[in-house]
């Protein structure tokens, strides 16, 4: 089994999480933050919603922050065919990628063309893929608490959901 293999069945399992929880997004919060310096709703959960794009990046050498713009989303209807459209090409993407080619660099610049980050494929995946997607989306639990919103159940219950 390739390590891309033993990785699909967590990202599929974390998109199914996300999901229900850009689901409860509500259109007319878009614009509230918890914070003068924070994200909007809206821009947290349109970089959750794209993070899936990165099992597509992965097969490159690299990418470069601000090289492809995000849609602005009108309704959570359009998060969500985004999002949907991102996990399934970003898992397609990722089932592509052979065990050989995880061990080579892969590099994130930043627009300036200075490295921001780089690392082997395999450790940016789980970090990236994974890691940042889930840090996300504790992010976006907050915010929809702060919103009075019900959080649907991610890796147990919650307030919300009981057991």
């Amino acid at each position: 089994m390739s390590f891309v293999e033993t990785i699909l069945p967590e990202f599929d399992s974390e998109m199914a999480s996300t999901r229900r929880l850009l689901e409860r997004v509500p259109a007319d919060r878009f614009a509230w933050k918890p914070h003068a310096k924070s994200r909007s709703l809206l821009e947290l959960a349109t970089h959750i919603g794209e993070l899936p794009r990165w099992g597509m990046r992965l097969e490159k050498d690299g990418f470069t922050i601000g090289s492809e713009k995000a849609p602005v989303h009108a309704n959570t209807a359009d998060l969500l065919a985004r999002f949907d459209e991102n996990v399934k090409s970003g898992r397609e993407g990722l089932a592509r990628i052979e065990d050989e080619s995880l061990s080579r660099d892969f590099a994130v610049l930043k627009p300036s063309g200075e490295v921001f980050f780089h690392g082997p494929r395999q450790s940016l995946l789980r970090t990236i893929l994974v890691s940042h997607l889930v840090h996300h989306r504790g992010q976006l639990t907050v915010y929809l608490r702060l919103c009075d919103v019900p959080l649907p159940s991610i890796y147990g219950p919650t307030a919300d959901v009981p057991m």
